[in-house]
């Protein structure tokens, strides 16, 4: 199943709208643990239609070839893996933290084979720890992960943290380009 060309997309004005939609300033803990005077919220561009689409436009034109499944980690991913598997037509699966402990008792929902060469997307990283995880159970299952594929990385490890877990990762944005690195 091939994937189908996405819309071309203004990466500037797209990358105004997020900063619009998501910047917060304060005083923020982040899921790595570190402190930060600002913050993207996630939900806020995720749950957007106009950006949302446009953010999964954007994504879907940086999928490898070969790409056979767009994968989400739990929760915050979730939207941006739908998003991508509605612009491409190709399948998604969606990665739990851990296992449920009820119904089927799966760790991924959605069909996922061994062999299958799949793309993670993931919303905003630091250090891309939740990432790599869901990466790692990926690979553990027998899928070959093409790309970790992000929206904003914050520049502060993650790039290196894949690179030494064994993935390649890409951004669409950085706190850089967005014009948030001081």
């Amino acid at each position: 199943m091939g994937a189908e060309t996405p819309a071309s997309i203004d990466t500037a004005s797209l990358a105004s709208r997020i900063v619009d939609a998501a910047y917060l300033e304060g005083d923020f803990v982040l899921r790595s643990g570190r402190r930060s005077r600002y913050y993207l919220d996630k939900y806020r561009f995720t749950t957007e239609p106009s950006l949302l689409r446009d953010i999964g436009q954007a994504l879907a034109a940086r999928l490898p070839t070969d790409t056979q499944r767009v994968a989400g980690p739990e929760l915050g991913a979730v939207p941006l893996a739908t998003d991508v598997s509605l612009a491409t037509g190709l399948p998604s699966v969606l990665v739990r933290g851990e296992s449920k402990s009820y119904g089927t008792q799966r760790r991924f929902e959605g069909l996922l084979h061994a062999g299958d060469n799949v793309v993670l997307v993931e919303d905003v990283v630091t250090t891309g720890g939740q990432a790599i995880d869901s990466a790692r159970a990926l690979r553990d299952s027998g899928a070959n992960v093409l790309l970790v594929l992000v929206v904003v990385d914050r520049e502060e490890g993650a790039a290196e943290a894949m690179a030494e877990a064994g993935f390649q990762f890409e951004a669409l944005f950085s706190t850089t380009t967005l014009g948030l690195k001081t």
